[in-house]
């Protein structure tokens, strides 16, 4: 499923949502420096903001499809998993990850994160979470219900913030494991986009599994989905939950 996303990195950079403004200048504070490390850099969404605040960004990026996109943003991008990847000596101020980090081992990640990181450098893990009307959510949910998509689950048949908060759990205590990091801090921006039908369509095929699914199963399950969509006036209000996770590289090695 991991792989998935770069079946389409041009889409997947086109329709995937941005981060509020005030998370990156919230990572970015008193960290001693600005050079960062992000990882699962994908097509470079995650960088931009930081970019902005006058960063310097390195990417490590699994999918060569996806690490191109982001080197054509001007990014340096390394092609590899985090947990194979050699820091060569080099050492971060922060090492940040939007939307990617449940991909990595619980385990091994941070302590790589750890040797990337200087003394006080911080890492940062954010995630952007669907937080949908219920009475949206409800007519998603009964057409995936109907479509036999072969996904090993409907992504709105509960809370996202449920399997957040289990990605969250898992998160925090690979941290703690490690032993070199200290208090997880934890916020949340929560913030709302509209989307047209259309808008809304060229979306779904990013999200986890969906460019796996056949043909024909995925333009029924769009076909449905466009329907409920044009049942509510041919627009739909989005709601999402920005979670961050951070904390300092606290050991001395």
């Amino acid at each position: 499923m991991a792989e998935s996303f770069g079946l389409d990195p041009q889409r997947y950079d086109r329709t995937r949502p941005t981060y509020p403004p005030a998370l990156a200048e919230t990572i970015v504070a008193d960290l001693p420096g600005r050079r960062l490390l992000d990882v699962g850099i994908g097509t470079g969404l995650s960088a931009l903001p930081f970019r902005a605040l006058g960063a310097h960004v390195v990417g490590v990026e699994p999918d060569p499809r996806m690490a191109e996109l982001a080197r054509q943003r001007g990014f340096e991008v390394e092609v590899a998993r985090f947990e194979d990847w050699d820091p060569a000596g080099r050492v971060f101020d922060a090492v940040i990850s939007g939307q990617a980090w449940h991909w990595v081992d619980p385990v091994a990640g941070p302590v790589k994160a750890a040797v990337a990181l200087r003394p006080g450098g911080r890492i940062a893990l954010f995630w952007n979470v669907f937080q949908p009307a219920p009475d949206v959510a409800a007519a998603f949910s009964t057409v995936y219900r109907r479509v036999e998509t072969g996904l090993p689950f409907n992504p709105w048949s509960v809370d996202p913030m449920l399997g957040q908060q289990a990605i969250v759990q898992k998160v925090v205590d690979g941290l703690q494991r490690c032993g070199s990091f200290g208090e997880v801090r934890q916020w949340r921006t929560d913030w709302s986009r509209e989307y047209t039908r259309d808008e809304w369509l060229d979306l779904v095929p990013t999200s986890g599994g969906h460019n796996l699914i056949p043909r024909p199963r995925l333009d029924e399950l769009l076909a449905g989905l466009g329907a409920v969509i044009d049942a509510a006036g041919g627009r739909i209000t989005v709601g999402y939950a920005t979670v961050l996770l951070a904390a300092s590289r606290t050991d001395g090695r």
